[in-house]
């Protein structure tokens, strides 16, 4: 019998049946526990043991390295820890996605999980339709656990039996007897397979299938998996490879890691094979060479024992790896005369949890431009040089456009996020998050305005007196005290900030602005100044005001006051 296009067909499709289980899975757990992982992860020390325990159990439990990577960035964004924390976490999570791998044996090939599958999608079926957040997620649980063992079981069917078709693989018979080049040739086909089907846990259910129908040999399929630690970190660095300095560093850290390890397992590979087949032999399990029911155990054993042991060699060399991947990524600096994205740049994350998360993050970094823009109008009003000035104007121009920008990608990115279940807190914080960017938005709008009304007057000409100067220099003053306020609840949890600081800064704002404008009224009656620079001045004092009025507006929006 020849393996056809629809034979093909039937073996890829049972692939995409277990990589869509798997996800299924992997999102309902991420949803049930995303909320604590990402404490446990936040908690972490500076002790790296404890770094890579946190990276094995959140990775173990939410069965999905990438998920936990997706975290890991996200805090490192966030500060919440450092780049030789998060390599710690790297070094856990590799051995968290060994449990997969045991997952797969133990219920795969042992146990006929394929019989009791459709019954689990008969319980957890219903439940998807229930109204609260947590039951629909332990149904997406128990369903997606179901369909990736429906899934592995089509995969075990899917795949040519060699013993049965030999001519259908009989060119891999070529590739397996040319010694060391055959092995690192494996590691090259296991690394494509990883990247081709964007799950290391499916490429891993392939090669167990393969092996373990005598499609290639076991230290063939051994190689694989070598390949399949490197090609998980390449799927990671292509992902990366839009995102930003710390993305970039950390998928580095976990190629680095990876392919260190890669490369001595080689050295050691004919030995490590020795070793695994005698100890599968003193079980009694038998050899993984020559009895096909002990391979899945003895690939698993293989999986495990390199994931701990090069944690356990290189735990040691996390600083010199930071310095490393810092190296190969340096950090560009201050990037903020040019439109960058730095935190929603990659797209939407695993849950919209996550996403908002990043949002958020992205919504405080808008905040801070809209705070150098106050800084820039400072310098503009006080500023002699005319090419400083012309230089001054033309770059709060350009922040204008920015937060233009900016406002267009955030709103983009939480209506896609909207499109998502959502629960009632989560849809607070998008409908706040839209409103903060308006606002801040505005604010950039207002200075652009304000810098045109300076250049005006100085190509005119007009001339502020040294009380108009000093007026307008204290209502800056209490500008710049709202906008700390501002950015201290922008990184805030929404909905838990206190506004009496925020309120009380307000208060005095338009005091002040009252107290200037009496001045200021008074002034023109006595015809102090004239009345081109009094109209200039006026629209100063008074845009600040409005400055004021959008940052109590974002400190409201974020303690859920809309």
């Amino acid at each position: 019998m020849e393996f056809g296009i629809f034979d093909l067909l039937k073996l890829i499709g049972a692939l995409c049946f277990f990589i869509y289980g798997m996800k299924v899975m992997s999102e309902g757990i991420q949803k049930l526990a995303g909320n604590s992982m990402r404490k446990i992860l936040s908690t972490i020390t500076t002790n790296r043991i404890a770094g890579v325990f946190t990276g094995f159990t959140t990775t173990a439990l939410i069965q999905s390295s990438s998920a936990t990577t997706v975290m890991l960035v996200s805090f490192v964004n966030a500060g919440l820890l450092s780049l030789t924390q998060s390599i710690g976490v790297i070094m856990g999570a590799n051995i968290g996605t060994t449990i997969t791998a045991w997952l797969i044996t133990l219920l795969g090939f042992k146990v006929k999980m394929s019989v009791i599958a459709l019954p689990l999608i008969g319980v957890g079926f219903p439940m998807m339709f229930s109204s609260k957040g947590k039951m629909k997620a332990l149904a997406e649980f128990i369903v997606g656990f179901a369909l990736l063992f429906l899934g592995l079981d089509e995969l075990k069917h899917a795949v040519p039996d060699i013993k049965h078709n030999p001519e259908v693989l009989e060119f891999l018979k070529h590739w397996t007897t040319l010694g060391f080049l055959s092995t690192v040739l494996f590691v090259l086909i296991g690394t494509i397979l990883t990247v081709v089907v964007q799950s290391s846990s499916a490429a891993m259910a392939l090669t167990l299938v393969l092996c373990a129908n005598g499609t290639i040999p076991f230290e063939a399929a051994a190689a694989m998996v070598l390949g399949e630690n490197i090609g998980t970190t390449i799927t990671a660095n292509l992902a990366a490879m839009i995102g930003n300095v710390h993305a970039k560093r950390t998928a580095r850290a976990h190629f680095i890691f990876n392919i260190f390890g890669v490369i001595w397992m080689l050295v050691a590979f004919e030995g490590f094979m020795y070793v695994i087949n005698e100890y599968m032999i003193s079980t009694g399990a038998g050899s993984p060479f020559l009895e096909p029911d002990s391979v899945p155990t003895a690939l698993s054993i293989f999986h495990t024992t390199f994931n701990i042991l090069n944690v356990v060699f290189l735990i040691w060399f996390v600083n010199f790896i930071a310095k490393v991947v810092t190296r190969m990524v340096p950090s560009k600096g201050d990037a903020d005369e040019e439109f960058r994205l730095e935190y929603i740049s990659t797209g939407l994350l695993g849950t919209p949890e996550l996403s908002i998360m990043e949002a958020k993050k992205e919504v405080a970094k808008f905040g801070n431009i809209t705070n150098k823009m106050s800084d820039k109008v400072r310098l503009l009003l006080s500023e002699t040089d005319r090419k400083k000035r012309v230089k001054l104007h033309a770059s709060i121009k350009k922040y204008e456009e920015i937060t233009d920008r900016i406002e267009i990608e955030i709103t983009n990115y939480l209506g896609k996020v909207s499109q998502s279940e959502l629960t009632s807190e989560a849809s607070i914080k998008i409908r706040g998050m839209l409103s903060i960017a308006n606002d801040l938005e505005r604010i950039g709008d207002i200075y652009y305005q304000m810098s045109k009304g300076i250049e005006r007057k100085n190509n005119e000409k007009i001339w502020f007196s040294p009380e108009q100067r000093e007026r307008l220099e204290k209502l800056m003053n209490r500008i710049d005290e709202s906008f700390v306020i501002m950015s201290t609840n922008l990184n805030a949890e929404y909905g838990s900030i206190k506004m009496d600081d925020a309120i009380a800064q307000e208060i005095e704002i338009n005091r002040y602005r009252n107290e200037i404008r009496i001045e200021h009224l008074e002034s023109m009656q006595k015809e102090d100044y004239n009345i081109n620079s009094g109209m200039i001045y006026s629209d100063l004092f008074s845009s600040l005001e409005k400055v004021g009025d959008h940052v109590i507006n974002v400190s409201e929006a974020v303690a859920g006051k809309i």
